[in-house]
């Protein structure tokens, strides 16, 4: 499980160190794409061949899950950390998520995603109090 928020930087030839915590079970391989609201998703290489499964579901009939399915898969990216733990970001995957030096990465339970920290600080404080109010509707009598 992948869990909080941390902040580190891009080098000048497109890697990113993983947070030490997250780097066991990232190492054997990773895979990187687009994520929602301008953010990128970063999937241990067998918890996306078990979303790939899932997505083998949706019928290519629907116009919505095929579009979805081309953006997912044609900005995907297989990628292994080297032995300091950096992985290297994607100039396309860079530029879709407006990544610059500066970054933050947070655990997202079964993923990571990492986001423009200008992006990310605006959609925290837009979030914080939607966060409050959807947990009674979203988690209905866990808290």
């Amino acid at each position: 499980m992948f869990l909080g928020t941390h902040f580190p930087k891009l080098d000048d030839k497109g890697r990113l160190f993983l947070p030490a915590k997250f780097r066991d079970e990232l190492a054997d391989g990773l895979v990187i794409t687009r994520g929602q609201e301008r953010s990128l998703s970063v999937w241990p290489e067998r918890e996306f061949v078990q979303l790939t499964e899932q997505l083998k579901q949706a019928p290519i009939t629907n116009k919505g899950a095929r579009d979805y399915l081309r953006m997912l898969f044609a900005g995907a990216s297989n990628e292994v950390p080297d032995k300091q733990g950096r992985v290297t970001i994607p100039p396309m995957l860079r530029d879709y998520a407006g990544l610059d030096r500066d970054c933050v990465v947070i655990g997202a339970m079964n993923r990571v995603e990492i986001w423009n920290t200008e992006n990310w600080n605006r959609y925290s404080q837009e979030q914080e109090q939607a966060f409050a109010d959807l947990s009674e509707e979203i988690l209905p009598g866990i808290f």
